[in-house]
């Protein structure tokens, strides 16, 4: 991790500088504290996102905010470790943080999201709000929209959860964090018109997270997992890690232009 590009390892006097030399640009990481099967930490999503966040800052030359680390997470609540907030809270909470930086100087937000498409629909609307109240410019930045086309490529399956993806990911990021000899495969079904993946080329996205009693499938199955992490290496999740900062580099780049 690169402590310089975290807000709050610096003074106010440190921020105030490094604003302008930032361009006016922060990334905002997104994540979930909920459970992530056996074999991976509950803090999965968040960790992520901080790793993706990081990489991408120093290279960028922009500063990251302090973490969010819970999300909308009701369907994981079968599980112990899963911290839930409503959506509706969630949206007013990104918003003042959004708001609090726009008010010293940051103009170009990166909502970075660790949380999959559970997460979009209400950054979605901190989104647009931050734009039309206060002439932000904001764009949300997700890793499974941003490498549709990456996991074929590793032979990995769809995205699920605590799957082979978020695996390789977080072995490359946090070795110590992750006990991949306590994973079980639960292989996703074939869906008949929606998966939760960017990439599925049927109908898809339309999502309305599951109960608890429908996730008691996935915690019987496997522990809460749903795909293949057997399929899971340090050296895919590297070659992913370095895709993603690679995007997130040029969408940065982008809002900046």
């Amino acid at each position: 991790m690169h402590d310089g590009v975290w807000l709050q390892n610096l003074t106010w006097e440190e921020v105030r500088d490094r604003i302008p030399a930032s361009r006016e640009t922060v990334i905002v990481p997104v994540g979930s504290t909920e459970q992530h099967g056996p074999h991976l930490p509950v803090g999965t999503d968040t960790m992520v996102a901080n790793a993706l966040a990081s990489a991408g800052a120093a290279e960028a030359g922009v500063l990251v905010a302090p973490p969010l680390w819970f999300g909308w997470s009701p369907h994981h609540m079968v599980l112990p470790g899963t911290i839930t907030i409503r959506p509706e809270v969630l949206v007013e909470l990104v918003f003042d943080v959004v708001g609090s930086l726009h008010h010293h100087g940051f103009r170009r937000f990166v909502l970075l999201n660790g949380h999959r498409i559970v997460n979009v629909t209400w950054l979605q609307i901190v989104g647009e709000r931050a734009k039309r109240e206060l002439g932000a410019r904001v764009v949300i930045f997700d890793p499974a929209f941003m490498s549709k086309e990456f996991a074929a490529s590793e032979g990995w399956g769809a995205v699920g959860h605590a799957e082979e993806i978020e695996g390789s990911h977080m072995w490359h990021c946090y070795p110590d964090l992750v006990k991949m000899d306590r994973a079980v495969d639960n292989p996703h079904r074939s869906p008949p018109l929606y998966h939760v993946d960017p990439a599925y080329p049927g109908d898809t996205l339309c999502y309305v997270p599951s109960t608890a009693a429908e996730m008691r499938a996935a915690v019987d199955a496997a522990g809460g997992a749903t795909g293949e992490p057997s399929k899971a290496s340090p050296e895919g999740g590297a070659r992913y890690h370095r895709h993603l900062v690679d995007r997130l580099v040029a969408v940065i780049r982008a809002l900046q232009a």
